[in-house]
């Protein structure tokens, strides 16, 4: 047995959480809320995209910026049957590229999410939408040193968490969304 205390390990936990949250660059997340009040200002649609822990945090935004933005957000993977029925048909790597084929439009912008940024489906997806002229946003994590991988890479905006600890990759990008809703309701929609 190790001797680890729970207060030991809540404590570095939290210090690394802590640690990647000051990390964060504040002009990518200002340029970030900026994107999200155009569409919003131009009637587009915001669409998130991520697997497991990764999708939970982007179905969980979608509703929010729905709620309290007004805003036209739609997590790509809430729609089971056309997330079960693109991976059956023609694989799982166009689970969300065969939804934008069908919904995405002018002006429209995409959100990914991978703790990796190595996601085939989500790396297929973005670049479909970065050819069409749609803004993409990357929201990745330096998982195994990869430095934020392809989504970085194939992002008009890219914001890579610097941990390669999965669980405060994932902790970092609900706060992420959290701070980037707030900043826009406290500087845009409670000033009106």
């Amino acid at each position: 047995m190790c001797d680890v205390t729970f207060e030991g390990f809540l404590k570095v936990y939290i210090e690394s959480l802590y640690c990647s949250l000051l990390c964060l660059e504040s002009d990518k997340l200002e340029l970030m809320a900026d994107k999200i009040l155009e569409v919003k200002a131009n009637d587009h649609t915001v669409f998130l995209i991520g697997n497991g822990g990764s999708s939970a945090t982007p179905s969980h935004s979608a509703g929010d910026w729905l709620k309290e933005l007004e805003l036209n957000a739609i997590c790509l993977s809430d729609n089971i049957p056309a997330v079960t029925a693109f991976a059956n048909d023609t694989g799982y790597d166009n689970v969300f590229l065969g939804q934008l084929k069908i919904f995405l439009s002018e002006g429209d912008i995409v959100i990914g999410y991978s703790g990796s940024g190595n996601s085939i489906n989500v790396i297929n997806a973005v670049k479909y939408a970065r050819n069409k002229g749609n803004f993409v946003i990357g929201i990745t994590g330096n998982y195994n040193n990869g430095k934020g991988g392809l989504l970085q890479e194939n992002s008009d905006l890219g914001i890579v968490v610097d941990s390669e600890s999965m669980e405060r990759i994932e902790d970092s990008h609900l706060i992420i969304n959290h701070l980037v809703k707030e900043y826009i309701k406290e500087k845009y929609i409670k000033a009106v």
